[in-house]
């Protein structure tokens, strides 16, 4: 392999998941060089810095910038601090990997989106579930207006993170099942905090199942009306959202935090046309193309097979880099008119009216 180009990775945060996750995934390749790590906290700095191999480890991403070689930047710093850190990349020419939500604010994301289009460079946003077979044989059919023009979505995610977002701490292993390898422990703060969090449930999660929609769809939020609630917490815990969407069509996007910790995560999303409609399920997998003329469309998937994994991004980050596939499978565009849906959302619920985006 030492003939071989390596995508020369630096990460800008090391906590929980990109320790549990990401580093695993790049460490496993053999066309990956890890060379330099940021985050606070000198102790669980050379931890990190010594489990992973990285040559260069500070608690100042400017220095990471400027002082290592890299091709690309993992960005997994705390929610608010994403487009400073995301934009300082780009801004220097790497590639970048922002954990989600893109962003807090809609300008800021599309702020982002456009620099890594000047830049000529990837932006890609770690969305698991968009690598899953079925998620992928749906976006081949909603490309190909496998129903036509759109008219009405529903849009569901719920999670079991109340103890997160409650700022009690969540125990990794009941709800992800990582019982080992796993470095850090979640850090409540991170979540429940307001000013380090920016929000609850949208931010945390609905970023997902938002990103997946607008992904899948191509729609663009214009004007949307949201109520939430925080009951026991600081930030939201529920979250129902009612959208009107640039084309004209509406939707409902919603979520909640409150799932038992033994249950998996729920996405469901839906999506209802001129010509029919396409019915996604994650908590018991299934993909449904249901056509007004009957001539439907059903993928055989294992109940299970919605599971939430998430090697897919990073690994689609490396071969983006490397040059061996053109397709980013979750690309910034997605992420930002997720941000911008819910960056009008927390207005909305703030101000008691509808909030154009």
């Amino acid at each position: 392999m030492s003939a071989q180009k390596k995508a020369r990775l630096g990460f800008i945060g090391a906590g929980w998941w990109a320790t549990s996750n990401h580093m695993p995934v790049f460490a496993a390749r053999e066309d990956v060089e890890l060379v330099g790590v940021c985050r606070l906290g000198t102790e669980e700095l050379q931890q990190v810095q010594k489990a992973f191999g990285f040559a260069y480890a500070t608690e100042d991403y400017r220095d990471l910038l400027d002082k290592c070689e890299l091709d690309g930047v993992v960005v997994a710093s705390p929610h608010t601090l994403h487009y400073d850190h995301a934009r300082a990349a780009l801004e220097k020419g790497l590639h970048v990997m922002c954990e989600k939500p893109l962003t807090t604010r809609a300008e800021h994301a599309r702020a982002l989106v456009t620099l890594a289009e000047e830049k000529g460079v990837q932006l890609l946003v770690p969305y698991g579930w968009h690598h899953k077979p079925f998620i992928q044989h749906a976006k081949r059919l909603m490309d190909d207006s496998g129903i036509g023009t759109i008219e009405y979505v529903l849009c569901h995610m719920a999670s079991p993170i109340r103890g997160l977002l409650s700022g009690e701490g969540m125990d990794v292993a009941e709800v992800s099942g990582q019982s080992e390898g796993t470095m850090f422990s979640p850090d409540p703060a991170t979540w429940a905090d307001p000013q380090v969090a920016g929000g609850g449930y949208g931010h945390a999660q609905i970023s997902h199942s938002a990103g997946l929609m607008f992904w899948l769809s191509g729609l663009r939020a214009e004007t949307v009306f949201s109520m939430m609630s925080a009951p026991g917490a600081q930030v939201d815990l529920y979250d129902a959202i009612t959208a009107r969407f640039t084309t004209g069509a509406v939707g409902t996007v919603s979520g909640a935090g409150t799932v038992p910790t033994h249950r998996p995560f729920h996405v469901d999303i839906r999506f209802f046309g001129t010509e029919g409609m396409l019915l996604l399920d994650a908590e018991r997998a299934r993909m449904e193309l249901r056509r007004h003329n009957a001539v439907d469309e059903v993928a055989d998937v294992a109940l299970d097979a919605g599971a939430y994994e998430c090697d897919g991004p990073p690994n689609n980050f490396v071969d983006l880099i490397l040059g061996t596939t053109d397709v980013n499978w979750s690309p910034g565009e997605a992420a930002m008119r997720g941000v911008e849906l819910l960056d009008a959302a927390y207005r909305s619920a703030a101000s008691g009216v509808a909030e154009a985006v």
